[in-house]
Formats: structure tokens, C-alpha cells, sequence
């Protein structure tokens, strides 16, 4: 991998991390329209450091009241219903879906799950459900000539069981164009939440995740067309422009539909699937 090409694909991982149009679907699509290599899953998960520590930091005073009152709530018995020790261990729960399903789908993660055909599909399926779930939230949220607007759910309600729910959804992720933080959203908007409670919650849900599947991956990065240098590079570009773009969603999402990426998702999917179809893009592309 060049240099210049570690720059462009640190750029489309900061960029595309945090919206909800799939950081792998446009890591993988901006390599086959460049004539590249798939960066393969493994670049993925190590530049998906970089963007998790923009969580880190713009996240820090949140994650840093969780940690450290989960931590002391495992000695401390009057801890344990504050809301951040229960914070902590719900984040733990919502991670063990894609833990168990990225260990045991791990080949196809890295092989059949990359192809552009998948990849289409998953970008309109998932921008319809983004659609919907968003057009459900707006509803609620004003109500109606004949019914008052009703109450969305922030973090302060969450529970296991939508906890859990939160981490299945994260866990779709693992195919590329599904986007994980779409997914949590979505799930989170269906499951009644505001727009900024379930994108704070997917952010932090990511955490451990990413982390762990960007320690997971090193041991393979000499064996997966990934260079030490460029890689590096290429997360250290996704840290800066992922800090700028959390900030940024972040206020958006309080107060924006998310139609734009909804209209975005499936403008891409089909036009993909519509190269693919014509026979001027080969969905195995670059492989």
C-alpha cells in the first residue's frame, strides 16, 4: 500500500466511521474505484483504533465516570443501581454479541461478506430501515392533529434487554454496508429513543469492540497486504478527521432528520448495483 492510498483511506475511515453509511463498505469501494487492493478487514479494524480513540477522547469525562464507578461498584454494594456502574455493565452486555459472532463469522468477514453485490444490498436495505425508523422517531416526537407527542427514551431507561438488543444490532455490522453505528441507531429509534441517546449509546457500545477486534487483528496484519507504515498513517488520519466528524454529528443529531443518509445509502447501493449489473464493475474487484 502507497503511502498517498494509506492518506485517502485514513481520510474515508475518519469521515465515514460515525455517519451511518458503513466506514468497511467505503473503505472497500473507495479501493476497487482506485484500482487498489481491498485493504481487507484487518486495515479496517486496525484504522477503526484511530476513530475509537476520537471516542475516547471526546467521550472521556462520560467514559471516565463509567469506569471508574463500575470499577468501584464491584466492592461497593450502594454502587451498584447508580446509573453509570449499571452503564458499565450494560456496555459489557451489548458487546457480547459481536464478540461471539465476529470470532465464529470471522472468515466470512473477511472473505465472502466483502463482496460489492452484498455490499449494495446491505446499503439499501439497511438506508430503508434508517428511513423508517427515523420517519417513526419524527412522529413520535411531534405527534399529531388527534394524538400528543410521545416521550422518547434517553439512557436513563435503558436495561438489559435493550441493552442487549443495542449489541445485536452492532453486531450486523460485521457485513460490510450495514454501518454499525446505522444499525445501533436504527435499532435504537425503533426501540423508542432519541436520536442523540442512541447515538451516544453506539458510540460507547463501539468502544470495546473496535478496540479489542484492532488488538485481534495485529497478529495478522504482515499476513493480510497490510504495511506497518502506512497503516499507522492511515490511523492516525482517521483519529483527526473522526474527532471533527463525532463533534459534528453529534450536534447534528439533535436536532436533524437523517433522511440525508438515508437518501445517500440508497442513491450508492443502487448505482453500485447498477455498475455490477452493466458489467463495468466486477464485484470481486481488487480481492
Amino acid at each position: 500500500m502507497s503511502w498517498f492510498a494509506s492518506f485517502v483511506l485514513g481520510l474515508v475511515q475518519g469521515l465515514t466511521e460515525f455517519l451511518p453509511i458503513s466506514s468497511s463498505a467505503h473503505l472497500r469501494l473507495t479501493a476497487a474505484f482506485a484500482g487498489w487492493h481491498d485493504p481487507g478487514a484487518a486495515f479496517t479494524a486496525i484504522t477503526q483504533i484511530g476513530t475509537e480513540a476520537a471516542v475516547l477522547l471526546y467521550f472521556r469525562k462520560d467514559i471516565a465516570r463509567i469506569v471508574s464507578t463500575w470499577t468501584r461498584s464491584l466492592v461497593n454494594r450502594g454502587l451498584r443501581h447508580d446509573h453509570d456502574a449499571q452503564m458499565g455493565w450494560l456496555v459489557i452486555v451489548g458487546s457480547i454479541p459481536i464478540g461471539v459472532l465476529g470470532i465464529t463469522l470471522k472468515d466470512a468477514v473477511e472473505g465472502p461478506f466483502r463482496d460489492l453485490r452484498l455490499i449494495a444490498t446491505t446499503l439499501i436495505v439497511l438506508g430503508i430501515v434508517l428511513g423508517i425508523a427515523d420517519r417513526m422517531a419524527a412522529r413520535n416526537e411531534t405527534g399529531g392533529r388527534h394524538r400528543a407527542a410521545r416521550r422518547r427514551k434517553t439512557l436513563d431507561d435503558l436495561g438489559v434487554k435493550d441493552g442487549l438488543l443495542f449489541g445485536i444490532c452492532q453486531a450486523m455490522a460485521l457485513v460490510p454496508g450495514v454501518s454499525r453505528s446505522g444499525a445501533t441507531i436504527s435499532g435504537g429509534l425503533l426501540m423508542g429513543y432519541t436520536r442523540e441517546s442512541a447515538a451516544r449509546y453506539s458510540f460507547l457500545l463501539a468502544v470495546p469492540a473496535v478496540l479489542a477486534s484492532g488488538v485481534y487483528e495485529l497478529k495478522d496484519a504482515g499476513e493480510s497486504h497490510v504495511a506497518w507504515g502506512p497503516t499507522l498513517f492511515a490511523t492516525a488520519i482517521a483519529f483527526a478527521v473522526g474527532y471533527a466528524v463525532i463533534s459534528w454529528f453529534m450536534k447534528f443529531v439533535s436536532s436533524k432528520s437523517f433522511l440525508p443518509f438515508v437518501v445517500y445509502r440508497i442513491a450508492l447501493g443502487i448505482a453500485l448495483s447498477a455498475l455490477i449489473g452493466a458489467g463495468s464493475l466486477d464485484p470481486e474487484t481488487g480481492a
